[in-house]
């Protein structure tokens, strides 16, 4: 039988596929800002969830409350803003 020469010949030539390099993609990059304005917010964290009513938001802002289901897709320019069970903002970002 020449069953181990054939197994170990198309092991190794799977192995050598593994390593053939990625070539890069060729879809250029989204220009989005990297900056969705989380910076400025920072000393939000921490205050009561009513400290929002009285300010404005970018379009597309996100407020998760502890539970709430939300898409895991990363967006730069998404400012989000999370609020934990004492209903406090526990943190303020770009995702």
């Amino acid at each position: 039988m020449m069953r181990g020469p054939l197994i170990l010949s198309l092991m190794s030539g799977l192995a050598l596929a593994a390593c053939e390099p990625v070539p890069e993609s060729s879809t250029p990059e989204l220009d989005l800002p990297q900056n969705c304005g989380a910076e400025e917010l920072q000393d939000l964290v921490g205050q009561p969830k009513s400290v929002l009513d009285s300010k404005d938001f970018p379009a597309g802002t996100r407020i998760i409350g502890p539970g709430d289901a939300v898409t895991a897709d990363y967006r730069a320019d998404r400012l989000n803003i999370e609020i934990n069970r004492d209903d406090r903002i526990e943190k303020i970002g770009c995702f």
